[in-house]
């Protein structure tokens, strides 16, 4: 695994070398000297962070159906009419 640190203006000029790098290790990019952005390819990224499901998978919740839930009633006036005067 390679480090590449390259500067906003590089990045900027030549995404395709940045993304290219990126495939053999993280790619920082920095911002006037001090490092402000890491590239990674997705197969990286889902290493780190041990997610092997998209955001959408994680939000459908198909387990949901197994939850039973039963809503409280109110014995209580839920709306009012309007009183414009």
């Amino acid at each position: 695994m390679s480090i590449t640190t390259i500067s906003s203006r590089e990045f900027n000029h030549d995404v395709t070398k940045a993304k290219r790098a990126a495939s053999s290790g993280p790619v920082f990019i920095t911002d006037r000297g001090h490092t402000a952005h890491v590239l990674l390819s997705i197969e990286e990224y889902q290493k780190i962070t041990d997610q092997q499901q998209s955001i959408v998978d994680l939000l459908s919740m198909p387990e949901a159906g197994d939850i039973e839930f039963d809503a409280p009633t109110s014995d209580k006036e839920l709306y009012r009419p309007a009183d414009f005067l």
